[in-house]
């Protein structure tokens, strides 16, 4: 390619470039000016608020006038006059029903309280324990102690029945001298021991080998008539009145004596075979 036709192609690129800046450069002014108001638009605004001259402030507020304007006021509401509820409707008030609650419950209470009293004083007229028990003829009684080799137990009394030497009445006068329904018992042959053990109020069941009461618990010992051998006891056994009238005896339940002290021994009895608990101690 020779050297003109280099220079001809080269002004001829010049020549586009150029006339391409202008249109461009046309186009521009005529998008910058397409967002102007034209004067004929200023003249018919004019008396009108300007945007363009407002504050943000002035703008919100005549936003504010013109909702203000536009909303209808709500008619002003009527309260109604109180008056007071009719109890029949109402019915209970809440302080009426605990009141009436509290009442009902402590009523309950005492009714109960009331029934178990007087079933306990209606059990001990009638018999049971904590009432004077006849056991019958005194015969009848002694054989029943034999016949169960020295130990006579009485379930409605709670009571042990067993037999007291006579010859032994002089020293139960002087060793029980302020109980006197249990010396009246001994003198006649029989004493009525509780069968609870003074120690923590274990049941205390015979030793048939022994024949002493031996405490399973904490192994108190008694000899026959409910005095203390050994063991934690911090007494003889409790007893019970026991009277003979007309040759039947009768046990008292409604009243517990205490047992002896400790070392009292009025019939010298020692154990007569092999214990039942521990090993006993004289």
């Amino acid at each position: 390619m020779s050297t003109t036709s280099i220079i001809t192609i080269a002004v001829a690129v010049i020549v586009l470039a150029g006339l391409g800046v202008v249109l461009t450069t046309a186009r521009r002014s005529e998008v910058r000016g397409a967002g102007s108001l034209s004067r004929e638009t200023r003249k018919k605004d004019r008396g009108k608020v300007d945007p363009e001259a407002m504050t943000g402030r002035e703008v919100e507020s005549a936003a504010v006038a013109a909702r203000s304007t536009a909303m209808v006021a709500a008619p002003k509401a009527e309260v109604a006059p109180w008056t007071p509820p009719d109890p029949e409707a109402v019915g209970v008030s809440r302080r009426q029903f605990f009141n009436r609650a509290s009442v009902t419950l402590m009523s309950a209470s005492l009714g109960a309280f009331g029934a178990a009293v007087l079933a306990f004083l209606w059990k001990g007229s009638s018999g049971g324990f904590g009432s004077k028990i006849s056991l019958g003829g005194i015969d009848g009684v002694v054989a029943q102690i034999r016949a169960n080799k020295g130990f006579f137990y009485v379930p409605q009394a709670r009571a042990w029945i067993t037999e007291y030497p006579k010859e032994s009445a002089s020293k139960a006068q002087a060793a029980y001298g302020g109980q006197t329904a249990v010396i009246a018992g001994m003198q006649a042959g029989i004493v009525a021991l509780y069968q609870k053990c003074p120690h923590l109020g274990c049941r205390v069941p015979e030793c048939a080998t022994s024949q002493w009461f031996e405490c399973p618990c904490h192994g108190s010992q008694f000899n026959r008539v409910g005095e203390k051998k050994g063991g934690p006891a911090p007494r003889g056994m409790d007893r019970f009145g026991v009277s003979v009238a007309n040759g039947v005896v009768v046990v008292d339940t409604g009243s517990v004596f205490g047992g002896p002290p400790i070392g009292t021994n009025t019939t010298g009895q020692e154990a007569e075979g092999p214990h039942c608990v521990g090993g006993g101690s004289h």
